[in-house]
């Protein structure tokens, strides 16, 4: 049997990993004993946190260029429309990148749309030095999501992380830890589609024992493009230099040579992103499993395809299938070669859970209708237009009141072990396992 080996270089048990996290306090190092893997976890720092009638102040790492979905700019965007809009007191004060171009975007856009003074960072730790941060949102690639965002707890920060939450498993457990060590901070990560409340009633009702034991899950995340998927634009200008720290950009995962392909379309390199599985799938199976609520995944298996999209290093087909320790089956299917997916629903021994609309539709199996109706819960309509804006004023709400957020670490971290585990799978061609209780993944 072979036991797990992080796929990241980064926040492992090396002497340069761990070095490397000094600032953290050597929060999420590793120790290993007795078969399992403990992280430990230091308290960060206290700091002051925005008062009634006080602005909310953030900053943003990674803007990201303006040929890519460029998350980080399209954050920007909305903080500021949703503060003139009047949904929220929020001022975005400071923004990084490694690349001057989009460092500049961002603070002149943020500066004009705002009438402040914002400041731009070549290196997110001067960013993270300020004592004036209430929230800082990481918009990285994933290779970087961990190491910042344990840095910003660290600084008693609070912290709104892009999904994935991190690059491997191992990342993530080390996050876990510093999280869940710095219990006064508010963390978020960013999966969207828990906000739909069809989810929410569908936690209420599986909890309440509505469906009986729930079996077996399926949902999906599927699109097509004619040429293939994250074929960005490369813009020939911007290259290590004055334009880009290319070193800091590569950060956690060691210094590689230049490649303009790899900065610009990075999710297409399995080195660098688990593709479809983390990039599109987490949106569908975040919310799934948060409904579920069936304990940590036990084994995974995935299996990936290049059907179209030859070039691509990732797949452009994937099919997962996820066992959870209360004994819960769910199956997941991704494509970037076909746009059709599967119906989201959630089996159950008495009744089933349609969740493929905005609402939750419970109907009983055949053999319980004499003793089930059928039901509709409509969802109530959400504070604002779209998920993504409801998450950022959740994440901001949580930051006022102290709450737990509702993209919590804990699930975060479920989601991981499927992400982790299913490119493994996916690459390596047998299934995965992993423990609850030692915190450990080996081949199945």
């Amino acid at each position: 049997m072979t036991s797990y080996q992080p796929r990241s270089k980064g926040l492992n048990t090396s002497r340069r990993d761990v070095l490397a996290l000094g600032a953290a306090a050597m929060a999420g190092a590793c120790v290993a004993g007795s078969g399992a893997k403990r992280f430990v976890a230091a308290r960060g720092a206290d700091r002051a946190r925005p008062q009634p009638g006080q602005p909310i102040r953030i900053g943003i790492v990674g803007m990201g260029a303006p040929s890519t979905p460029a998350m980080g700019f399209a954050h920007l965007q909305r903080f500021c429309a949703l503060a003139k809009a009047g949904n929220e007191n929020v001022q975005v004060v400071a923004i990084s990148d490694c690349a001057k171009p989009y460092l500049e975007r961002g603070v002149e856009f943020a500066a004009r749309e705002q009438g402040l003074d914002v400041k731009g960072y070549r290196d997110y730790r001067d960013l993270l030095a300020r004592d004036d941060l209430h929230g800082v949102l990481v918009a990285t690639p994933e290779h970087w999501h961990a190491q910042i965002s344990i840095d910003a707890m660290m600084k008693g920060i609070d912290v709104y992380c892009e999904k994935p939450m991190t690059y491997d498993l191992e990342q993530a457990l080390a996050l876990r830890a510093t999280v869940n060590a710095n219990p006064q901070n508010v963390f978020q990560c960013g999966t969207q589609f828990l906000q739909h409340r069809k989810y929410w009633k569908a936690r209420e009702l599986i909890a309440s024992g509505a469906i009986g034991k729930p079996t077996f899950s399926q949902t999906s995340y599927c699109r097509n493009s004619k040429n293939g998927e994250w074929l960005y634009g490369i813009d020939d200008k911007v290259v290590p230099g004055e334009m880009l720290d290319w070193d800091m950009w590569c950060g956690p995962a060691g210094k590689q040579p230049f490649d303009p392909a790899v900065f610009f379309r990075w999710r297409r390199y399995k080195t660098w992103s688990s593709g479809i599985v983390g990039d599109l799938l987490v949106h569908v199976t975040t919310p799934l499993v948060y409904a579920l609520d069936q304990g940590w995944p036990t084994r995974v298996t995935a299996s990936g395809g290049h059907y179209v999209d030859h070039a691509m290093e990732n797949f452009d087909q994937v099919n997962l299938t996820v066992e959870f320790e209360k004994g819960h089956t769910m199956t997941i299917a991704g494509s970037t070669c076909n746009e059709t997916g599967v119906e989201t629903l959630v089996r159950g021994h008495e009744a089933n859970l349609y969740l493929a609309s905005n609402d939750c539709v419970l109907r009983p199996e055949h053999i319980f209708a004499e003793e089930k109706e059928e039901q509709t819960f409509v969802s109530p309509a959400m504070p604002v237009q779209n998920d993504q804006d409801a998450h950022r004023l959740h994440w901001m709400q949580c930051m006022r009141t102290r709450e737990k957020a509702i993209g919590d670490v804990d699930t975060a971290s479920k989601v991981m072990v499927i992400v982790d585990l299913a490119h493994r799978s996916m690459f390596e061609g047998c299934a995965w396992s992993f423990d609850p209780a030692t915190m450990t993944a080996r081949r199945a």
